[in-house]
């Protein structure tokens, strides 16, 4: 496999882990702040009914992509500039 498309790859899965785990956070802090899960809201279950499968595959899965988010969390920080920022910063 070409490292620019292997470099592609992990970027793609870098972002959509960083988002998930954004959407898990977001969560997290209506819960916090407003007692509201809009996971629950959204597929059904609450604090007074039991959880909907739908919402705890969600759960897990946002769950899991912030745990492989902190494993990539050095990578992404170790990764050198690209051409696009260099150019950018030579404008």
């Amino acid at each position: 496999m070409d490292t620019r498309t292997n470099h592609n790859t992990t970027n793609i899965i870098a972002k959509l882990l960083f988002v998930l785990a954004a959407i898990g956070a977001i969560n997290w802090g209506l819960i916090g702040f407003f007692n509201f899960n809009l996971v629950d809201a959204i597929f059904g279950g609450g604090a007074r009914e039991q959880t909907s499968t739908i919402s705890r595959v969600i759960y897990a899965i946002v769950g899991l992509s912030g745990l492989a988010a902190l494993g990539l969390l050095p990578k992404v920080h170790a990764e050198p500039m690209g051409r696009r920022d260099v150019a950018h910063r030579a404008v």
